[in-house]
């Protein structure tokens, strides 16, 4: 049997009042608090092996010794909002007056895209959030979606997901800000931040490691040491963590090395708890607990399962009770696992529900009635993040349009409201299973925007997203040859399980588009006729053969309810394109796993004859003008316990206004480890009218050079360091400075932010 330490009451008031509440309780009722409830819906599933759980008891049945989790009240399907909140805030007196201890249950729902319920705001999907390289915005976004949810009663969203995107292949890089572990720290803690200042929690996904998986694949195994885990897999858990003060966090479904994360105290409690000082819920993800037994055979029954995940620190399953309800409570009554464990967990849950004002709630005022979910706030910041998150590939001069031109637009994605948005939105994750529901949402098509900026537009489908139907192709042939300019529209769809080309458990093994896109494509380019190529996709495509045919290609990564009208605004040229690559475009599906962080040998250019370049590179992006950067310096030495201030000009060379964002990268010359050939240090967006300059001072911690030694200790080493401005693989201006001194080890207390500062 194993053990814990006894609880002490050594705490202030708060303390003590959970710990009496505690001590007041059963088994049953300390259990009910560190599980969920999920009424399933009636139609295919939205979480992964949902339906091979059997049927599960009433809600009444289940929650009579109270509830920990209420999951996802309005986002399992199609419910008016007025309503739902009225039968929630019954359901919640209901275990205020009807239980033992009355304490109402926390309510999650998905929150990745905005609010994921029945006609909310979607907003462009994290990629986007990523290639805005602007986590103000995102804070902003937030916070909108934040409110949303605790006025309806929402105390807790399942977001921002956190994985470093390892491999385009995989279905769930819609759901990822980036490919490098600082923007996704400073992105996904700026969410953290805005969800969190409207009084409800954010719950961080998928710790850890889950993105890494083995060629790409959902659910594969994960062979990452632990140097790789901890720079680049841990670090934007860390900041969130410690510097966004998250109060949730999910564990992943990956095994590391043959053991699951949901079974393994020493991240869960090593390095959350003990390390990073965590004091919020680790919850599972959604039959976490029971795939320990199902998927990963560690455990030979659901106890089993309960007593792995519960001692190594998952304090509440999630979406049900299918192992921490009857069979945890026969594995603590048979002595298999001290109930210590339990009552550690239930005063997690316990603190987060004095958090969030629910030990205090009665419910005894009337629910919201007539909440806007998508008011004109919710609409200006989707339209501003759109179109800051557009990026403009490749142009030869045929963009923006000029106005008087005849344009045909083809492809499946010019027509389609679901090809704006992302697997987790709620119109491509719940409504497939509901097709006569209306989505409830204004979201023009590109189609439609494209008239509204253009006029009269000729528009054929020509094909669908993924399958071999060429039928249309000769309509598309007929529009192109008869324009001025054929802008295709072509890319994925998010679905799940295989539904889709993009979202879980839609995984590729090949990176080309998807269905007879690119065969569309090469019909129209044969015509003669100048062709723009719009992607809107959830991962990037090997299109380097469009970027060399192509007049222009423009990608946009599932930009949300507005996006139709920021892809129309680029086009244009009423929206001067800014968003840069949060990911690298690949040139083949066989260079992955790639990321721009490799270190020397990972390119392969002189040792192989199959290179990993990509077509472009992580922080590439085209404009409507010109940037130009002098008078970069930065000190000749600075102590390795210290900070680096790097200072630089930016100017608009060009004839209009327009942002650029300024990336800071540096390379490590020497190290008792390979370094990366270059690592985004600091990066900063700014506004430039025509011939304006701008000096932008980075503050960079020396920390943001640490990594993991030879003795797995996280230091900055002394030696030589490049820096420069551009992108990752593009130096336009660059310079070297020294750090001198000791080797410096760095720790939870140490600074993980590069601070920037704008003068003109």
């Amino acid at each position: 049997m194993t053990e814990v330490p006894a609880l002490a009451d050594t705490s202030p008031q708060p303390r003590q009042r959970i710990l009496s509440l505690l001590a007041q309780m059963t088994l049953e009722e300390k259990l009910a608090q560190i599980v969920g409830f999920w009424e399933k819906d009636d139609g295919d599933a939205v979480a992964p092996l949902q339906g091979d759980f059997g049927e599960p008891p009433t809600l009444a049945n289940f929650s009579r010794h109270g509830l920990g989790h209420l999951t996802r009240a309005y986002g399992t399907k199609p419910v008016d909002a007025d309503e739902r909140a009225r039968w929630l805030w019954e359901f919640q007196r209901g275990l205020v007056t009807n239980t033992r201890l009355g304490i109402p249950a926390i309510v999650h729902e998905e929150c990745l895209t905005g609010l994921s319920v029945w006609k909310a705001a979607t907003f462009p999907t994290p990629l986007a959030w990523g290639a805005s390289f602007n986590p103000g915005l995102v804070e902003e976004m937030a916070a909108a979606i934040g409110e949303s949810m605790r006025t309806l009663g929402v105390h807790q969203g399942l977001a921002p997901v956190l994985d470093v995107i390892r491999d385009p292949r995989w279905g769930r890089v819609d759901e990822c800000i980036a490919e490098d572990p600082y923007l996704v720290g400073t992105v996904g803690t700026s969410y953290v931040q805005g969800l969190q200042s409207q009084g409800v929690h954010a719950t961080l996904k998928h710790f850890v490691g889950y993105s890494n998986s083995r060629a790409g694949r959902n659910f594969a195994p994960v062979h990452a040491g632990p140097r790789e885990v901890a720079d680049v897999l841990l670090l934007p858990f860390e900041m969130a963590v410690l510097d966004g003060k998250a109060r949730s966090i999910m564990h992943s479904y990956a095994e590391i090395d043959g053991v699951p994360v949901a079974a393994d105290p020493t991240l869960l409690t090593g390095t959350l708890r003990e390390q990073w000082g965590f004091d919020g819920t680790l919850v599972s993800d959604y039959f976490g607990v029971a795939f320990l037994q199902l998927l990963h055979h560690i455990a030979a029954d659901l106890g089993e399962a309960a007593v792995q995940a519960l001692t190594a620190g998952v304090d509440v399953e999630l979406p049900t009770g299918d192992a921490y309800a009857a069979p945890l409570a026969e594995a603590v009554r048979a002595g298999r696992i001290d109930e210590a464990y339990v009552d550690r967990a239930v005063l997690r849950v316990l603190e987060e529900k004095l958090d969030l004002g629910l030990l205090d709630a009665k419910f005894e005022e009337e629910p919201p009635t007539g909440v806007d979910l998508d008011s004109p706030r919710h609409r200006a910041l989707a339209r501003k993040l759109a179109e800051e998150s557009v990026v403009l590939l490749h142009n030869d001069g045929t963009l923006p349009l000029a106005s008087g031109r005849r344009i045909a637009v083809l492809g499946p994605n010019a027509d389609r409201m679901g090809a704006l948005f992302g697997c987790y939105s709620f119109v491509n994750h719940v409504l497939p299973q509901h097709p006569a529901i209306d989505p409830g949402i204004d979201a023009p098509s590109v189609l439609d925007a494209l008239r509204d900026e253009f006029g009269a537009v000729a528009y054929a489908a020509a094909c669908a997203v993924d399958d071999d139907d060429r039928s249309g192709f000769a309509a598309a042939v007929a529009a192109a040859t008869d324009a001025d300019v054929a802008v295709l529209v072509m890319g994925d769809h998010a679905g799940l399980f295989g539904r889709g080309t993009v979202g879980e458990g839609c995984d590729r093994d090949d990176l080309e588009l998807p269905g007879v896109q690119r065969e569309l494509v090469e019909a129209v380019l044969a015509t003669g006729t100048p062709t723009v190529l719009v992607l809107i996709t959830g991962r990037p495509y090997a299109v380097d053969w469009a970027m060399q045919r192509c007049a222009a290609v423009v990608q946009a990564f599932f930009p949300g309810e507005e996006g139709a009208g920021a892809i129309a605004g680029v086009l244009s040229g009423r929206v001067n394109p800014s968003g840069r690559l949060p990911v690298s475009v690949p040139r083949s599906a066989g260079a992955q796993p790639y990321s721009y962080l490799h270190v020397a040998l990972g390119e392969g250019d002189e040792v192989t004859n199959l290179s990993s370049t990509p077509a472009a590179p992580f922080g590439f992006g085209l404009s409507y003008t010109t940037f130009a950067y002098d008078e970069l310096s930065a000190p000749e030495q600075v102590p390795t316990d210290g900070y680096l201030p790097v200072v630089v000009r930016v100017t608009n060379t060009g004839a209009i206004a327009g942002d650029d964002v300024v990336q800071l990268y540096g390379r490590d010359l020497t190290g008792s480890v390979t370094r990366p050939v270059a690592q985004l240090l600091g990066y900063q967006r700014v506004h430039l009218r025509p011939g304006q300059s701008k000096t932008i001072r980075f503050v960079v911690p020396t920390t943001r050079l640490a990594f993991t030694d030879r003795s797995y200790r996280r230091v900055v080493e002394p030696g030589a360091v490049d820096l420069w401005v551009g992108t990752s693989s593009d130096r336009q201006t660059q310079v070297r400075t020294e750090l001198v001194g000791p080797v410096h080890p760095i720790d939870a207390e140490s600074p993980r932010w590069t601070l920037t500062e704008l003068a003109a």
